[in-house]
């Protein structure tokens, strides 16, 4: 049977919002469906673990509707600023939410899709993805989930046949289409849609929608909504500097209202503790740069509670706002302190190893993979030279939370930087060789279990 009747619970929730939250459309018919990755792990926790090849493709490679689910796929409609600039036509241009489901844990979870074909949002976009950018989002979100980053998971990518005609690598480039379980594709830019179009009565249905599905509470209060995501994205942007991640593109049609990290296109893991490194040769001012990346989101949720002035008074807004620097800098102590295989003590001796750690990094211009590597869970070797001193003493009064008895201590640090993710698509592009990508994911998940 391919659905686990103790785990599928499928669901139709996002409905209850309305036709004006979204376009229904279909999806592209392939000359191809290849599967190139099946998230198995994934798939079993929101109870499609037991799909055979042939129904994985017709579900999502044809995009037969999963039962009980969404009859249609849905383009959502939101606004968002790009690089600071705010622009009105946007929405689900090469992707669609394709089914909703429970998973193990009772969470309201999307299947969403990315290149699936062309929807009214498209503009003059082809609806495609490249068969890169899907093994690139593949590789991000494995990588992310292992370093403790609340991340979208990528479920599936298969391979579609087409050759598609990009300007930013040679052409053409073969075709993909991926489909990524999240925890709601709803986005900061799904509010500023409503507050652009001044609809108020359709804000308070999306604050409630939100609130009630995906934060589990019985409100449709604006300041509490705001004071959830303050808390959620205020994580996410710590737990992407603890894993050295440059998502590249922080608009706020890509920060997910639940604060989980989601659709990534120009990302690069940064080699050291450089703030200026960028992911996007296109953000010539380092917006989104390593070091900027909580300023990035934290202002991004200034424009959600700037949308929700349709429902709110400014002042409570801002005092929630406020809460953002405060919620950082402790989501950075526990992100960092849990990268370092390390307990919490008391907030000042947490502060100060924190503290100690990221000067000694951006000094030394130290490898983050390696020097992770090496203080998980024991003192630091002697060639580390003396702008380690402090944080060496630091780290060696600090409680171990786990040690290093996973085999994956005996080997090298995993790292995920750019010339190995070239290496990887090179050999599929030049010789169909898979094996690199999935050697590199079995890496990567051997690297989360040690962590965990």
């Amino acid at each position: 049977m391919p659905f686990d009747p103790q785990a599928y619970r499928p669901e139709t929730t996002i409905l209850s919002l309305g036709d004006a939250f979204y376009d229904v459309v279909e999806a592209a018919s392939f000359p191809e469906r290849i599967i190139r990755f099946r998230n198995d792990r994934a798939a079993a926790g929101i109870g499609l673990g037991g799909m055979d090849d042939a129904a994985w493709a017709e579900h999502f490679g044809r995009f037969r509707p999963l039962p009980g689910s969404l009859p249609q796929p849905l383009a959502l409609r939101y606004h968002g600023h790009q690089f600071r600039a705010y622009n009105p036509d946007i929405g689900d241009g090469r992707g669609f939410t394709f089914a909703q489901l429970r998973d193990r844990e009772g969470r309201l979870m999307d299947l969403g899709t990315k290149g699936s074909g062309q929807t009214p949002w498209s503009r003059f976009g082809d609806g495609r993805l490249t068969l890169k950018g899907g093994v690139r989002e593949v590789l991000a979100t494995e990588m992310l989930e292992a370093l403790n980053v609340r991340t979208s998971r990528s479920l599936s990518l298969i391979e579609t046949g087409e050759a598609l005609q990009r300007e930013d690598e040679p052409s053409p480039t073969r075709a993909a289409v991926l489909v990524r379980l999240s925890h709601s594709h709803i986005r900061v830019g799904t509010f500023q849609r409503l507050a652009y179009e001044q609809d108020a009565a359709a804000m308070r249905r999306l604050v409630g929608y939100v609130l009630a599905n995906l934060y589990e509470r019985d409100s449709d209060d604006p300041i509490a909504l705001l004071e959830l995501v303050i808390a959620e994205t205020a994580r996410l942007a710590a737990s992407y500097m603890a894993a050295g991640f440059v998502h590249g593109v922080l608009n706020t049609d890509n920060i997910n209202i639940t604060g989980e990290s989601f659709d990534y296109g120009p990302w690069r893991f940064t080699p050291t503790w450089e703030p200026g490194f960028t992911a996007a040769y296109f953000d010539h001012n380092g917006l989104y740069a390593f070091g900027r990346q909580p300023e990035a989101i934290h202002w991004s949720v200034m424009q959600l509670a700037a949308s929700l002035r349709l429902l709110a008074e400014a002042d409570p807004l801002i005092a929630a706002l406020e809460g953002f620097a405060p919620a950082y800098q402790a989501a950075i102590t526990q992100a960092l302190l849990w990268r370092l295989g390390r307990s919490p003590t008391s907030p000042d001796a947490d502060r100060a190893l924190v503290q100690a750690t990221e000067r000694a990094l951006r000094e030394s211009g130290m490898s983050i993979d390696r020097f992770f590597f090496d203080a998980f869970a024991q003192p630091l070797p002697p060639s580390y030279g003396p702008e380690w001193d402090e944080a060496r003493a630091l780290l060696d009064t600090a409680p171990v939370r786990s040690g290093r008895s996973h085999g994956y201590w005996a080997g090298t640090p995993c790292s995920l930087l750019i010339e190995e993710v070239e290496a990887i698509w090179s050999a599929i592009r030049d010789k169909d060789d898979w094996s690199p990508f999935h050697t590199k994911i079995g890496a990567i998940r051997a690297m989360g279990e040690a962590l965990r």
